[in-house]
């Protein structure tokens, strides 16, 4: 299985279009478009699951940087969720606190 990060997504992008852009490099097993928490829009990306590898890398070639439904959309490979939020930060709260925090 592979997965795919879309990005730059419209917002009014579903994810019944993101699959039907995805199908014609081969079957899709999944399309997700993110959405807010709290008012449940569309947060502007969204992921793509294929079985195929060959297949995936096809659509990211085919697929980066052309145009769904006004935006311009970025392809890539999806990269493994890190602990801690952004790339390069330690995780929050207590596991934080270390030497040379507390000096005084």
């Amino acid at each position: 299985m592979t997965k795919l990060f879309v990005g730059n997504l419209s917002f009014e992008v579903t994810e019944d279009d993101l699959r039907a852009a995805f199908v014609a490099y081969g079957p899709v097993s999944s399309a997700t478009v993110a959405t807010d928490r709290s008012d449940g829009r569309s947060r502007g990306f969204g992921f793509i699951e294929m079985a195929s590898q060959p297949q995936a890398m096809a659509a990211i070639q085919g697929l980066d940087g052309t145009d769904l439904k006004g935006r311009r959309v970025n392809v890539s490979r999806a990269r493994p969720r890190t602990e801690g939020g952004a790339p390069g930060n330690a995780p929050r709260g207590w596991a934080v606190v270390g030497e040379g925090r507390n000096r005084w």
